[in-house]
């Protein structure tokens, strides 16, 4: 694809990365997918707002956390994609809570939160990714979600730093209302005192559960659809995946997991094409099977391949 993007001069001054066709397929847990037109990756906050504000509004614009929950399509990402490193980092804890860096894996939240004595985030260790994601898709698992818990997230945005409550970024399930071109630079969650004995018995149960439920030893991007909505559907995602006959169903070396039916895999050589393309193909039995429509829980971003026939898309 073109690595072409003509950025106004002022963006030479960034002191981050910039970083021309770059390959992502490595950055993603799928381990598949296309390549970035231009990768940034901002020295710091500041950094990022300069290069927000520089930004043409005709250029896209994609943010990529730690590659757990997304496919990457094979023709590419044009336009900017924004990756936070090292600089988004850092974490602080005290007696009410935790504040970190949106790079931040989330289970590295939740054990900071666990040796501090501190309970109420234990369901993050059980969610792969990092903090920004976690924020911006209102991610929850094991009866939690960051609603339950955000304090107040700070959001770069092209007119500066936004520091937003849960109320303001307008929290449901699975989606947050950020501002346009806002990126989760840093967030505050809430906790409270605990029983450390009974906080570690809790990861446990959690670790023991997602190594007994779901393929987290294999290359999978998470939960692959929203369970529906309760006037949609009495059934879980995976209950109705598994209804329709999908469970170990194939294309190419992308596999509806035989362990969890709401999980993709790569066994291998997969392409982003064909976990999407399989992904659409579960949607289509099930709608048959049942009439509902899976919404993607995962995201696909970017363009699809030239020259391939686009596959058929069955809903949200």
């Amino acid at each position: 694809m073109s690595a072409v993007l003509d950025l106004p001069s002022c963006c030479g001054a960034v002191r981050g990365k910039l970083r021309q066709d770059a390959d992502l397929s490595a950055t993603t847990w799928f381990r598949a997918g296309g390549r970035a037109a231009l990768l940034f990756r901002p020295a710091d906050t500041e950094d990022l707002c300069l290069v927000l504000a520089a930004l043409p509004e005709a250029t896209r614009l994609t943010v990529l956390g730690a590659g757990s929950n997304v496919i990457i399509r094979d023709g590419g990402i044009p336009g900017l994609t924004v990756r936070l490193g090292g600089a988004f980092a850092d974490m602080t804890v005290d007696a009410t809570g935790i504040e970190a860096g949106a790079a931040c894996l989330d289970a590295h939240v939740a054990a900071q939160a666990a040796e501090a004595g501190l309970t109420g985030l234990e369901f993050l260790s059980g969610i792969p990714g990092s903090l920004g994601g976690a924020v911006a898709m209102n991610a929850g698992a094991y009866g939690s979600d960051i609603a339950a818990v955000l304090d107040w997230a700070d959001v770069a945005t092209p007119h500066g730093v936004l520091r937003l409550d849960a109320r303001q970024l307008a929290l449901s399930y699975r989606h947050a209302c950020l501002p346009v071109r806002g990126v989760v630079v840093r967030a505050r969650l809430r906790a409270t005192r605990g029983d450390p004995a009974a906080i570690a018995a809790r990861m446990r149960a959690i670790a023991t559960s997602r190594a007994q439920t779901q393929p987290v030893r294999s290359r999978t991007g998470g939960s692959t659809f929203r369970n529906p909505a309760a006037h949609e559907s009495g059934l879980r995602a995976w209950e109705l995946i598994d209804a329709a006959g999908c469970r170990g169903m194939t294309l190419g070396d992308a596999q509806v997991s035989e362990l969890h039916c709401n999980f993709l895999i790569n066994r291998g050589e997969a392409s982003a094409t064909e976990l999407e393309s399989l992904g659409e193909a579960v949607r289509g039995r099930v709608r048959a099977a049942s009439g509902v429509d899976l919404r993607w829980e995962i995201r696909r971003i970017g363009l699809w391949p030239a020259g391939l026939p686009r596959v058929a898309e069955h809903g949200p």
